[in-house]
């Protein structure tokens, strides 16, 4: 079962706290102590409080001895902020980062992605990309991952058994595809896709009965390369269990007309999944960048998700995600990875690039791209409608954490510091530029490395975090912990 045993102390985390309110506020909350109790959950938020007085009169007014709590205080140029959340991500292409060539999205999974997942059957060469997939993530802030394993359950199973170990939140699935994909990496039936998935269901429930940290989810990889055969099982096996269900939508514009010719009973992309009972308030559908307004009006009534995957997307050419457009639908949107289409492990870099991303939609003007459904629409909209799709940086790092809680369902358990909420958290700490003396260097510790973000002390609060979101990475991640436990730490 899944514990806290590295954790062994009640905590309490003094200083900066910055979280999202809601969609375009984040809040800040200064002198403040959050304490958490050896379960990993956050049981006090005490406003106007230092490590003194919560020693003299918030650990009294919770029953602990001071003695049993561990304190972290916050040093300058620190704060606390929720855990990122990836919802889509492919652990088993991790070695291929930044390796997409000229490709588009079909071509690609041909030549880079199928034969680096099927040579994931052997296990001692899924524990070197796995282990390295779950450190690297967890060092980037990303306490909580979607993942894709592979078609194999042994190596799908050893995912789930390294996420727990190195105490990553996780939901774990086992990729089934019974078609175009090629001979060596295929289920060979629907009722072997289906076996095989309850068999990687079993393992996750053999080492985290109550799933607290692992969660299996079923992973029909898009459409194209399953039955609707094997995802009516899927589907039914989702009536059955509850469980959440991971998959691609509408990522480039040959993979639609692909769907239309394999699904023409479907009314379309949407359709085959929803015909399937596959589109449901637990599915996660990541890309979603070529939606019609009627799929969009299918998602929203199933109570479906988005992973809005902006790295990716522009990597492999895929199109612009209208973002602005899918929270307007009233669908729930959280960021994605999306290694190794994606090149970064870093939610951060996924959030700068939505900010990015859809600035290039707010400045479409037509020219090039037409076919683009994306640039379609910019086409016909005003210019201040336009200016509406772009995303703020209260937004993106909205989707980074609480948007992405509710996609993967979590919400109200992760992605703030809120009462009743578990500690998924990450230290952040940014680069304090001290006083130069005359003909001196900046005095700054020799060998330290505080990354690209230099605070010169007259930014305001909401300055400190534009810079972090535009010039942040990993050096700035000083210490991260799920449910309470520490599991990365540079300090």
């Amino acid at each position: 079962m899944a514990s806290n045993s590295g954790n062994a102390k009640k905590q309490a985390f003094v200083g900066t706290f910055v979280h999202s309110k809601k969609l375009d506020e984040l809040e800040y909350l200064h002198d403040t102590v959050v304490c958490v109790d050896p379960s990993g959950k956050i049981v006090a938020v005490e406003r106007e409080c230092d490590a003194k007085k919560a020693e003299q009169i918030l650990f009294a007014k919770l029953g602990w001895d001071a003695a049993d709590v561990q304190v972290h205080v916050c040093k300058e140029g620190q704060f606390f902020f929720p855990g990122f959340i990836d919802t889509h991500i492919h652990a088993s292409q991790y070695p291929n980062v930044g390796i997409f060539g000229k490709s588009t999205l079909l071509d690609w999974l041909n030549t880079y992605t199928f034969p680096m997942e099927a040579s994931l059957s052997s296990l001692s060469k899924a524990r070197r990309v796995y282990t390295r997939c779950i450190r690297r993530t967890l060092a980037h802030g990303t306490t909580t991952a979607a993942y894709y394993a592979t078609i194999s359950v042994p190596s799908t199973s050893l995912l789930a058994d390294l996420c727990l170990s190195l105490g990553q939140r996780a939901f774990v699935g086992r990729v089934c595809m019974d078609r175009l994909g090629p001979s060596y990496y295929l289920d060979e039936s629907p009722e072997a896709a289906l076996s095989a998935t309850k068999a990687s269901i079993e393992h996750i429930r053999s080492i985290d009965p109550n799933y607290d940290l692992i969660t299996p989810i079923l992973t029909p990889r898009f459409a194209p390369s399953c039955t609707a055969d094997t995802m009516k099982r899927l589907g039914a096996l989702q009536a059955e269990t509850g469980l959440p269900v991971q998959t691609h939508i509408s990522e480039n514009v040959n993979e639609i007309t692909l769907v239309r010719d394999l699904f023409p009973d479907s009314e379309h992309y949407a359709g085959v999944y929803d015909d399937c009972g596959l589109l449901t308030p637990k599915t996660i559908l990541s890309h979603a960048i070529h939606l019609s307004e009627d799929e969009a009006e299918l998602i929203t009534a199933r109570g479906s998700k988005v992973a809005h995957c902006p790295c990716s997307n522009s990597a492999i050419t895929s199109g612009e995600a209208r973002v602005r457009w899918l929270l307007d639908k009233g669908i729930g949107v959280g960021l994605g990875t999306d290694m190794s289409g994606g090149y970064s492990p870093s939610i951060l870099e996924a959030a700068r690039l939505a900010c990015l991303v859809s600035r290039h939609l707010a400045m479409g003007d037509g020219k090039g791209g037409a076919a683009d459904a994306a640039t379609m629409m910019v086409q016909q909209v005003s210019a201040e409608e336009r200016e509406r799709a772009k995303l703020s940086v209260e937004e993106v790092l909205y989707l980074a954490t609480k948007g992405g809680a509710a996609v993967v369902g979590l919400e109200g358990k992760v992605g703030g510091f809120e009462v009743g909420m578990e500690w998924d958290a990450q230290l952040v700490g940014l680069g304090v530029v001290g006083e130069v003396a005359e003909g001196k260097g900046v005095d700054q510790v020799e060998g330290e490395d505080e990354g690209n973000v230099d605070l010169f002390g007259w930014e305001s609060w909401e300055d400190r975090v534009a810079k972090w979101l535009f010039n942040g990475d990993d050096r700035n991640t000083k210490r991260v912990w799920v449910r309470g436990r520490l599991v990365h730490s540079r300090v």
